[in-house]
């Protein structure tokens, strides 16, 4: 199989069931948006891959199944209004993060100020994935009735998750926060 089909040579690329539109769609921009925070995940992973602490493989086993559930988020986008959609979300995804979420973050020192994205470069690439996530949910919005509204929950709820994640991998890795008034 090739990895060129040159189907999209004119600016436009098909939906799953093949709709064809145009490349700048709001659909293909928010699937395309997740697409990209998927990569920044995988970055973020990538920076750990060295890394030797507790809780390292609980972090990589969730994001496995976060990056499986960002293309199933694609799907969702991807599927056109009144077609099945093939591989759904359902409310346990959405839950499973709450409680990744309330997990992290019960370790984690209260914030008292605003945090700057940064730290150890895991840390710094959860930050970004977390501001890929919510540039998602925006264009998300932007599609109105056409968006299942699981996938708006999932997408606000990671963008949570991969906040307290950059937090917890700094703090396992000994980075200290930057606050907007100095170190906390």
């Amino acid at each position: 199989m090739k990895i060129y089909t040159k189907t999209g040579d004119k600016g436009t690329t098909s939906l799953i069931y093949g709709q064809r539109v145009a490349k700048d769609d709001m659909k293909v921009e928010a699937y395309g948006t997740c697409d990209e925070a998927n990569s920044a995940i995988g970055l973020a992973l990538s920076y750990l891959k060295n890394e030797n602490f507790q809780g390292k493989a609980i972090i990589e086993n969730e994001y496995h199944k976060i990056q499986t559930n960002l293309f199933h988020v694609g799907a969702e986008l991807a599927t056109p209004k009144g077609k099945e959609v093939k591989w759904k979300l359902t409310p346990s995804d959405i839950e499973q993060l709450e409680k990744q979420i309330d997990e992290w973050d019960s370790l984690l020192p209260g914030l008292t100020n605003f945090i700057l994205p940064g730290g150890h470069p895991a840390g710094a690439a959860f930050h970004l994935a977390r501001t890929i996530v919510r540039r998602a949910e925006r264009c998300a919005v932007s599609l109105g009735d056409d968006v299942n509204p699981l996938v708006l929950a999932y997408l606000n709820r990671l963008s949570d998750l991969l906040f307290v994640s950059a937090r917890y991998v700094n703090n396992k890795l000994g980075q200290k926060e930057q606050t907007l008034h100095g170190n906390s």
